[in-house]
């Protein structure tokens, strides 16, 4: 057989090989997200009525919801859970909005965003941890304001962090969810086609008489809330069944059923297993209470704004509304950046009295002893990370490569599917893994982790590299086919140099996500598998509050470092653009 032969015969196969894998990627993706959350959803189910043979219980019954019933707090905890994700849910929402319709028509806008852009990929442990040094008696605000305003000679006996009523959560978690509430609004209307209808429909509002503000949510609101309202939904799930927010910030007497859950699992009782699975599956209706709530609010509001829409009023206090906005987005940036710079003055400080606002003594102890201890739990997070991150941007982008062929996107059902893992509660189906690789007796721990952190990094690096390639320039491809190229070769030599960027920052974000995965590492780990992220959340509570610094800003620099690469890879080649065009100015 000649070698031209043997050539063709190789390339045959090899496109034949991608078509199958690129025909077989769309299932695949789907199935690695149903199996593992239904299958996770009937190992909570069956433990739950009673069914658990690991404890020779085999006749389904009621006694996990009577136990569940009878724990003290219990009221309180489900309370908790509920009125801290719609409160916080609704006061990003309420943020995300004003501050878009203060600077809609401003570049102060764009600036905004570049500087919550950097919180979105801040693990919430880390957030939790920073705001918590913020708040605390002995935090930045009391030394900031001691004592020359409150003469403070010592801190005071105040109730945040672990109040109660969950104020220090509500704070957290809407610290956390608004830039990605604001981040996915502004993305929405960038949309070319969109972006021109709304900033017509916007300045034809100006036009005849309408204040900005007032503009804004008569114009443009309308349009763009049914494209927030997938985002706002996947807040409000996150949330209500949020364990890192609450672990660090919020009460232990009662916690938020979240929180009890997890410590009713991990507890050396084994039969309290039955119970922890019951409170998953009240969890589960905890989250759908809160997300049918969310849906009534806004069909009160619709029912009560409708007719303001078309009422002819020009103005609700846009001008003092629009002073309030721009300072209370100072305050807010000041109080994230004082956050952030009190874990670093902690995480370097020596002997640091109150109410002094800096530290007496700068030591690198905390830093050096830290490093010696967090070398595993890093190489641990990065393998994680690294593992799961590129199996999802595969994935996303043979999936991605079947719509292209096929000249069709997925459909709404299975674009649903692709977030199904952050619509459901991750503490209500991740106990039911734990089970099933219990009852299969699997001992693969690091692939098992990595699977999980799967299903989180898979849609958001999904969400992230959709649009992009879907934009692609189709004639690329077209005069590449003209000319013979075969489609494995049009998708590494066309397609996929055209993505550079776009799989960078997808990988980047599919990286941090994982990073900072607290819950499925611990769950289905087991503990045996330590990360950044399971350390300094355990340090949080119960370790020096300096040591607890270092680990959280560790645990923040590895999203950092990732975004940085790509950050310099972008500076590298709008540079390279730049010499080209330049080059091609002066021949």
């Amino acid at each position: 057989m000649s070698n031209s032969l043997i050539t063709k015969t190789k390339t045959k196969t090899r496109d034949s090989f991608f078509s199958t894998i690129v025909n077989i990627s769309p299932k695949l993706l789907m199935t690695i997200l149903i199996l593992p959350v239904l299958g996770g959803l009937l190992g909570v189910i069956l433990p739950a009525f009673g069914w658990l043979p690991a404890l020779d219980k085999t006749q389904f019954n009621l006694q996990g919801f009577e136990q569940l019933m009878q724990t003290p707090g219990i009221a309180q905890m489900i309370g908790l859970s509920f009125f801290t994700s719609i409160v916080s849910g609704l006061l990003a929402f309420i943020i995300t909005l004003l501050l878009i319709a203060t600077y809609f028509d401003s570049p102060w806008l764009a600036r905004i965003q570049r500087l919550l852009g950097p919180i979105l990929v801040i693990p919430h442990a880390a957030a939790a941890i920073a705001i918590a040094f913020l708040i605390t008696p002995s935090g930045m605000i009391a030394r900031l304001l001691s004592p020359w305003i409150t003469g403070w000679q010592s801190p005071i006996d105040w109730l945040l962090p672990h109040d109660p009523y969950g104020i220090s959560i509500i704070m957290g978690l809407t610290l956390k969810e608004l830039p990605f509430l604001l981040l996915m609004t502004l993305s929405a209307i960038a949309q070319p086609a969109l972006n021109i209808k709304l900033r017509a429909q916007y300045r034809l509002a100006l036009s005849l008489g309408y204040y900005p503000m007032t503009a804004f949510f008569k114009a443009v609101l309308p349009n763009i809330y049914p494209l927030m309202r997938l985002p706002i939904l996947a807040i409000l799930a996150y949330a209500s069944a949020s364990v890192e927010m609450p672990l660090i910030l919020g009460p232990n007497t009662p916690p938020t059923l979240a929180v009890a859950i997890m410590n009713w699992f991990h507890d050396v009782d084994l039969s309290l297993r039955i119970k922890a699975s019951a409170g998953a599956l009240l969890q589960l209706l905890i989250t759908v209470a809160v997300l049918i709530t969310w849906w009534i609010l806004e069909k009160l509001t619709l029912a009560i704004t409708c007719k303001s829409l078309s009422n002819g009023q020009r103005q609700y206090g846009d001008i003092l509304w629009a002073k309030v906005i721009s300072i209370f987005t100072v305050l807010l940036i000041s109080s994230i950046a004082l956050a952030l710079l009190g874990m670093v003055f902690w995480s370097f400080a020596g002997y640091w009295q109150f109410p002094l606002a800096l530290p007496e003594q700068w030591v690198l102890l905390h830093w050096k002893s830290a490093l010696i201890q967090v070398q595993t739990p890093i190489i641990n997070s990065l393998s994680i990370g690294l593992v799961s991150t590129s199996v999802a941007v595969i994935l996303t982008l043979l999936t991605l490569e079947f719509e292209k062929q096929n000249g069709a996107q997925l459909s709404n059902y299975s674009s649903l599917i692709i977030y199904l893992p952050l619509m459901i509660p991750s503490i209500a189906f991740l106990f039911g893994l734990v089970w099933l690789q219990e009852a299969l007796h699997s001992k693969t721990t690091f692939i098992n982790v990595a699977l999980a952190h799967l299903l989180f990094v898979l849609p958001y690096v999904f969400l992230s590299l959709a649009t992009s390639y879907r934009k692609l320039d189709p004639r690329y491809a077209q005069v590449a086919a003209s000319l013979g190229a075969s489609p494995l070769k049009i998708f590494l030599q066309v397609s996929l140099p055209q993505l550079l960027m776009p799989i960078l920052m997808a990988s980047a974000l599919g990286l941090a996500i994982s990073f900072s995965q607290y819950l499925p590492t611990i769950l289905v780990g087991g503990g045996r598998l330590n990360t950044v992220t399971t350390e300094a959340v355990s340090l949080a509570n119960g370790a020096s509050r300096r040591t607890s610094a270092v680990y959280a800003l560790i645990q923040m620099l590895l999203p950092a470092i990732a975004f940085s690469m790509i950050w310099l890879v972008s500076t590298r080649q709008n540079k390279q653009r730049a010499q080209q065009m330049k080059t091609e100015v002066t021949l």
